[in-house]
């Protein structure tokens, strides 16, 4: 059962109806809940999910067979609530959307709650946004491995020393970094690489590296475009650009300033950041970004709460010197708008919230380190080979793995290496499985980690 229709219930909704879940909707506003009963295979029901009658009428009840309630409004009392109440009667796992980032601080809100998991996107989105700034060239990155890894999408540069160098040959001339090309985009159509394959001009290359690495990879990928940051404009001093100014104070060494027209809240800022400028301006004020050296600027982020202004001020950053330019948007069909406007990334904080859901249910003994990549219809997983694994003990070239499944980075004891066909799996093995997202229960259940 859902609670709430709107963005990101409609697509927490859309994925887990394909994936063959009876699922109930209940959405109180009217334009929400016609477009959800016309255009979803779902059961929809009308009404405010925080009231018991509602929930009841959705079939929330002792005995009901509803195995999760997910309440993914925008109001924090409705999802307490709606949790709290499914909680009462019986439902044996709730998830609750917390716009307020107080009720993730810690995991004590959830747990005096009964709630099972409370999820918050901006500080996911504030991590993928401090991470392409500090990684100029990336389109794209996902965080692994509790930050220690991660999937980085980069466009490959013409002057690139992977251009047409056959993949097992990359590996030898640069032995010692560990990364995986896990999927290639060329010209609007994916695939996943062998051994022979080859990179080209323009391809965007999806690997999979260490956090502490990937300079290098991107050294090797987009030769040009290296520089440390210096500094950052943000613009909007709301949750998502006051979690990448802290992040980015504690990378030292970055002149960030943050711009909002709000005046309290930027006195506020100015009192809880402590090596940041906090600026009372407007983003759009050309003259106001000059003075402040926008020219200079490494990278320009755009967070307000408005998606179209996002974008505008994006471009704007961008037309005016900076480096990289970065709009932050709630809509999940404004992504594909990094390719049609001047600008360098868009990030979407819904889809950061949706995906931490959809995880939770498909794979929830590896929820922590699973990323659902929607443009590419694909998945990462971190899995850890129980001693009851078929696979332990078989070399990966004899696993039945559908084509396609890779096993990216392992982790055994303190050694982290790339696997290869010859690779004998161990017992306790940690492994980044990247799959298409069809594919990825059967890979799943191959290596016998269902419940692990």
């Amino acid at each position: 059962m859902l609670v709430g229709a709107g963005e990101v219930g409609f697509s927490v909704a859309k994925s887990l109806s394909q994936d063959g879940h009876d699922l109930v909707v209940v959405e109180e506003d009217e334009d929400r809940a016609y477009k959800a009963e016309q255009e979803l295979d779902v059961m929809l029901v009308r009404g405010n999910g925080a009231r018991p009658q509602v929930l009841e009428r959705a079939g929330v009840h002792p005995d009901s067979g509803v195995d999760l309630l997910i309440a993914c409004t925008n109001r924090d009392e409705v999802n307490i609530l709606a949790c709290w109440v499914a909680r009462r009667m019986g439902i044996h796992k709730v998830i609750a959307r917390a716009v307020g980032l107080e009720f993730t601080d810690t995991g004590t809100w959830a747990k005096d709650l009964g709630i099972d998991l409370m999820i918050s996107p901006e500080r996911s989105v504030a991590r993928e946004v401090e991470e392409l700034l500090q990684i100029r060239s990336a389109v794209h990155a996902t965080e692994l491995l509790a930050g220690k890894a991660g999937l980085y999408v980069f466009r490959i540069a013409p002057d690139s020393p992977a251009c047409e160098v056959p993949l097992h040959a990359l590996r030898r001339m640069y032995p010692n970094l560990i990364t995986l090309v896990a999927f290639i985009d060329r010209e609007g159509k994916g695939f996943v690489p062998r051994a022979g394959d080859s990179l080209r001009e323009g391809d965007l290359c999806y690997s999979v590296c260490y956090r502490d690495q990937v300079e290098e990879l991107e050294q090797i990928f987009q030769p040009r475009r290296r520089r440390k940051l210096r500094r950052v404009f943000l613009v909007g001093g709301g949750k998502v650009g006051f979690q990448v100014a802290r992040l980015l104070e504690h990378r030292g060494g970055v002149d960030v300033r943050l711009l909002d027209q709000d005046r309290g809240k930027c006195k506020r800022l100015s009192q809880e950041l402590e090596r940041t400028t906090v600026l009372w301006g407007d983003g759009a004020d050309e003259d106001l970004l000059r003075h402040e050296g926008i020219e200079d600027a490494d990278g320009f982020v755009a967070a307000t709460g408005e998606d179209e202004k996002n974008l505008l001020l994006a471009v704007l950053g961008k037309h005016l010197g900076a480096a990289k330019s970065i709009a932050v948007v709630k809509r999940h069909s404004y992504l594909k708008m990094a390719d049609r406007l001047p600008l360098d990334a868009v990030v979407n904080r819904n889809l950061a919230l949706s995906e931490g859901i959809i995880r939770n249910v498909r794979y929830p003994a590896g929820s922590k380190v699973l990323a659902v990549l929607d443009q590419i219809g694909a998945e990462t997983l971190e899995v850890t080979l129980p001693e009851t694994s078929p696979a332990v003990g078989v070399s990966l070239q004899d696993l039945p793995l559908p084509q396609g499944v890779l096993l990216g980075i392992v982790i055994r004891g303190e050694e982290a290496f790339i696997p290869t066909g010859a690779t004998l799996l161990q017992a306790g093995d940690r492994a980044v499985l990247f799959a298409a997202t069809h594919d990825m229960p059967d890979a799943v259940r191959i290596l016998g980690v269902e419940e692990a």
